[in-house]
Formats: C-alpha cells, structure tokens, sequence
C-alpha cells in the first residue's frame, strides 16, 4: 500500500509541474510580444542603491558641456544665418561644384598673358591658382598664376565686395584654381612680383574651381628662388618627390615649354628637306649596341631587350629606299652612372640619311639642322629663356654660321698648346671635353662645334674607315659648351668589309648576323647620328643637372613618380 501511494503520489507531482511549466512558457511568449518600455531596462544601479556622488557630479557635468555645445552650435548657426542675410556678396563668391561638363556656359575666359592695355576699363574673367594671398584691413591682394604668367588681383571692401567675401578669399589655400572677374586697371605704381607689371584686375568675383589641400610639401615661391638669393630653396630629391608641384613654378614651365620646341625645330628643319619620320622597336632581340648596358626584359616564354639606339632600323629603312628617316622616341640605356648629364631613359632625336659620293652631305645638314634649331629657340622662346635665366642665369648660347668644324688633330694640338699632355690617338676624356670647350669658345666665339676625323681605334666596328688614312675615320662627334651631344658616322655598308672590322674588334659574327645581313641586298652609303633632347635643353639653358630638363628623370637611383 506504501509502495503504491508513493507511485501514484509522484505521478501527480509530475503532472503539476508540467502543467506549471507551460504556464510560464505560455507567460514568457505574451511577454515578449509586448512593446518594450525604457522604463523596463532599469540599470542595476536603478534598481539597486541611489549614484554615488562622484558619478552624479560626472553625469551632471556632462550633461551640462552637452548643453554648452548645443548653445553654441546654435548662436554659431544663428550668426552665420546672421551673417548670410547682411551679406550682399554671397552670390559673388564660395565653391563651385565638381565640374562634370553637366553644361556650356558660354563663357569667355582671358588668359592672363593674354591681359593688354587695350582691356583697361574692361571686365575680364580669369583662370589660375593662388599664388599668394594677403589680407589688408578691408583689402585683399591675390597674386593669380597661369603657367609663368601672374597678374595682382585686388578685392575692396565696397558696395560689391563684402567683409565676408575678403575674409573668404584670404583664405583659400595657396595652389586652388579660381575663376576671377575684375575690371582691368592701371596700378599707381608697376607691380614688379608679376609678369604682368602694368596692369591690374579690381576683383569683383571669385569662385574656387578646385580647393588644394590647405598643407603643401614645397612652397612654389621657395622652389623659385635663385640660389643666391637668401631664404629657404628646395633641394633636388624634394622637387623630384613632389613633381606635380616642382613642375608647377615659372620656371620649369618654361623648361618644358622650350623642351618642347627642341623636339619640334628638329621635325619641323628635317621635314623640310625631305626626311621621313619613321617609328622603331623598342623591345628587341639581341642589344642593340653591344655590351652589358642593357635591359633585360621578359618576352613570354624567352627574353628581349629594350632598345639602345634606333640605328639598326633606320639604316634598314634607307636599305628600303626611304633615304632621309628621322625618328623620336625613348632610348634605354643601362649605364650606373649617376652624373649631371646621364640618364637610365631619354627621348632620342636620330637621323640618317643616303648620300652621294662623302658623308660630309650628311654632315652639313647636321649643322645646319642644329644652326636652325638655335635660331628658333632664341627667336620663338625668348620670353621662357628670360624666365629660365631668372632662377638660373647662364651665358647666352652663342653659335656662328656655318657651324665650325674642327678636325682631330688639331683639336688635339689645341690641348697641347694649353698644356695638356695627350697621345695623338688618345681619346678625349670629360675634363679634356670641356677644356677644348673652353679653348675653342675663347678662340672661335662659339659654344657649339663639330670635331671631325675621330681615330678609328676608339669608334664602333661598323665605322668607315678614313680613305686617306686607316688610322682615322669617318665619324665625328658635336658638342655644346664643352659637353659631347651626338656622336655619328659614315656607317660601313658593305657586308665583307663590316665582317672584317668586326673580326678586329673579336665581335662573334654570329651574334651581329642579322645586322650584316640587311646590307647584302644592296645599300646606299650613309651616315647618320643621335642625340638626346634633355641634353641639348640642358646646355642649351646653361643648366647644371640633366635631371632639370628631363620630366620625370629615370636613372640608377630613381624610377619614381
């Protein structure tokens, strides 16, 4: 009877708390279908003891900087709101938006070279970058920059320019592009910080194009400044860091702008008497002067190598009856050398044309192409040489008509009248270079020359040998300013003969086969040469540093930006 009480008693237990678990299950889902209240998620502290000092001091504090800040939010927005409605210039200045090219206004911009004393009393609009920037009282004077181009910009504080206004000005960051309207004036004295020294522009507008970061790693001004002259300059490694800035300063402007104009006359004199621009590999299978100073690049499955010279390809296409070929293009060269006048990549200026009986017809139209080229810089960019020698002052480049031809032994008997020791068949080091510069400007009056009749044992094996004596040649090299620009020759284009001054210079034909081979159908004679357009700017300007004339400069030490 125990037993069996025990077991019915248990039983019942069981079911009553199986009942009472459903209940609350049933509880706890009605619960959580209820919204839930801020006052239900009480902290223990609410529900537990009152804060303690300290912390009600800390929660009263901030809740009091809260209200601080949202009061002085609201007296700043008030004020500016304040400010807006008195403003009468809010129209005329502030950001513009991104352009997209949503629309044409049309518009009329002035340059700012352009700005003549035939606009005075005229409204103009101008683009440029912040210079610099000065407020004065209720004045604000801008110095607006396009290219090596300035005007001064003056904004008063009048019936259209506000206080608002000149305060916004003045603070634009230095290199933001603005659009100006400004009537066109006459300064009460000459404005000798800017190109434009006459004139003026009496602001009436301003709008920023694109805003520059207020923090910039070189000041346009200190990158400027002549080196002689007191105040911070920028170092070489800083300028190349930060290109797009460097090359921002009237100077360099200028440098590239009479960069460009090398190029060109070199074009413009050689298509006018009859040569044909041609375009060259670049990526070649075997080195294309010899020697280890090439690249080596990956070509699929094999190995090729960047182009040091053009000059296969261009005796090839005389080969091909194109007679007079020009091309510019990058030339490689893997040289560790880390001088004022080598670079790793430069832009080649090359030529080659056929002739009729000597090479000498090449070379008159050699010097007479470079005699043009002179001519034209000096005449077409005058105004960017003046700007380059304000920074850099340099001897103008004198050169005399026809171009003087020296031949090697007496530059050498040259040298040796001033002193210096050197064997009939020595070849000229740099020193001995720019001494014979030296000695020929004071004797001639002229930076540019030509030397001629180079010994045969100093140049490549696919020079001509001298007809009137084997120890000399038909090659020559031209030099500025003491410095050697092009070096060319009458090239051998009969194959025996290339073969066998190969075998003097233990060249494995079998390497140089290809070179050969295009002679065999055939060939004109001809000769030819090269030279790289950096160099010629860099003397050209007097400058120190191949790397000024080279935009963005590659050499042992540098392949960036």
């Amino acid at each position: 009877m125990i037993s069996s009480g025990r077991v019915l008693l248990t039983r019942l237990l069981r079911r009553q708390i199986t009942l009472q678990t459903r209940q609350i299950t049933l509880q706890t889902k009605s619960y959580l279908r209820q919204p839930v209240h801020y006052c239900q998620l009480r902290t223990m502290s609410e529900r537990g003891a009152q804060l303690s000092k300290s912390a009600a001091k800390k929660l009263a504090a901030k809740q009091a900087k809260e209200a601080k800040k949202a009061e002085t939010q609201a007296r700043l927005q008030a004020e500016a709101d304040a400010r807006d409605a008195d403003d009468y210039s809010k129209d005329r200045y502030g950001k513009e938006a991104t352009c997209n090219s949503k629309q044409k206004s049309g518009r009329k911009w002035t340059e700012v070279e352009e700005l003549s004393k035939e606009d005075v009393g005229n409204e103009v609009l101008v683009r440029g970058r912040v210079h610099l920037s000065r407020v004065t009282g209720k004045q604000c004077f801008i110095k607006l920059r396009h290219r090596y181009f300035s005007v001064q910009v003056v904004f008063v504080v009048d019936d259209k320019v506000s206080k608002q206004m000149v305060k916004f000005i003045g603070a634009c960051p230095k290199e933001s592009i603005v659009d100006i309207e400004g009537k066109v004036v006459i300064p009460d004295t000459p404005v000798e910080s800017c190109s434009q020294k006459n004139l003026e522009l009496q602001g009436l507008t301003f709008r920023v194009i694109s805003e520059a970061a207020p923090q910039l790693p070189l000041q346009i001004d200190d990158a400027t400044r002549p080196m002689e002259e007191d105040g911070p300059v920028v170092n070489q490694d800083t300028r190349l860091n930060n290109r797009i800035l460097d090359l921002r300063t009237p100077t360099n402007q200028a440098i590239f702008r009479i960069g460009h104009g090398v190029v060109a006359l070199f074009r413009d004199y050689l298509s006018s008497v009859g040569f044909t621009e041609i375009h060259t590999p670049k990526i070649i299978s075997a080195a294309s002067e010899g020697g280890a100073n090439v690249f080596k690049v990956t070509y699929f499955k094999g190995n090729a190598y960047l182009a040091q010279s053009p000059q296969l390809y261009k005796q090839m296409a005389v080969c091909a009856d194109i007679e007079r070929v020009f091309t510019v293009g990058g030339v490689f060269r893997a040289e560790d050398s880390n001088t004022h006048r080598h670079l790793c990549e430069f832009v080649g200026l090359d030529l080659e044309m056929a002739f009729k009986e000597h090479y000498h017809e090449a070379l008159d139209v050699i010097g007479e192409m470079f005699i043009s080229m002179f001519k034209g810089l000096q005449k077409q960019y005058a105004t960017e040489i003046d700007t380059v020698n304000k920074q850099y002052p340099a001897e103008p480049f004198k050169f005399i008509e026809p171009a003087l031809r020296l031949e090697w032994p007496e530059a050498i008997q040259m040298l040796r009248d001033a002193g210096v020791e050197i064997g009939d068949f020595e070849d000229l080091s740099t020193p001995h270079e720019k001494f014979l510069g030296k000695l020929v400007k004071a004797k001639y009056d002229t930076d540019f020359y030509i030397l001629d009749k180079f010994p045969l044992a100093i140049r490549p094996f696919y020079t001509m040998p001298c007809p009137h004596d084997p120890l000399y040649s038909n090659s020559y090299d031209i030099f500025m300013r003491g410095e050697e620009i092009m070096s060319g020759a009458q090239r051998i284009h009969d194959p025996a003969l290339l073969e066998e001054r190969a075998k003097v210079h233990e060249i494995d034909l079998e390497t140089i086969r290809s070179y050969i081979d295009s002679f065999k159908y055939g060939s004109s004679p001809h000769a030819g040469g090269g030279v790289g357009a950096e160099r010629v700017l860099m003397l050209f300007l007097g400058l120190d540093n191949i790397r000024k004339t080279s935009m963005f400069p590659r050499d042992p030490k540098r392949i960036t930006p």
